[in-house]
């Protein structure tokens, strides 16, 4: 598997990326104001990530995914790792993700990457999406924001 930042002039996995975030017009402020990221397999894009700088020496992933088939094998932890050591080369200090309260697996995987939890952002998936998200039986409202100390190489 290899992980490339992708150009502007190639167009985004926008499938995958509307799994992690259904709202399509958040997808491509992220992807105007980011940096996109692709992990390929053979001929075929199987994960991706957005990072942004959210603020001077903060970065963000704004959107992880990984492809339905290929989950549960270690892809999203390397897209992490790979933020994170991107981040780095970039001179961030910190970075940060945000998932939903219903985002079980993708909790415990960020926690597993080293991320502290941060904050809630209290209904904020209720107040900024128009069909409400359901995962794991419970429904998404409020957004649950982790963070990570970088040593920056850049």
């Amino acid at each position: 598997m290899e992980i490339n930042h992708i150009t502007d002039d190639q167009e985004a996995p926008m499938d995958l990326l509307l799994l992690a975030d259904p709202n399509q017009q958040l997808v491509e402020q992220y992807l105007q104001s980011g940096r996109c990221y692709t992990a390929n397999q053979k001929d075929s894009i199987i994960g991706v990530y957005i990072l942004v700088e959210k603020s001077p020496g903060t970065a963000e992933i704004a959107n992880i995914a990984v492809h339905p088939d290929r989950q549960n094998e270690g892809i999203g932890r390397k897209l992490i790792d790979h933020a994170i050591a991107e981040s780095e080369n970039l001179g961030f200090t910190q970075i940060e993700i945000g998932t939903g309260n219903s985002s079980i697996g993708q909790l415990a995987l960020y926690q597993k990457c080293g991320f502290q939890l941060q904050s809630i952002i209290h209904n904020f998936f209720t107040d900024h999406y128009d069909q409400p998200i359901e995962e794991n039986g419970i429904i998404c409202k409020d957004m649950i924001r982790l963070s990570k100390k970088l040593v920056p190489r850049g």
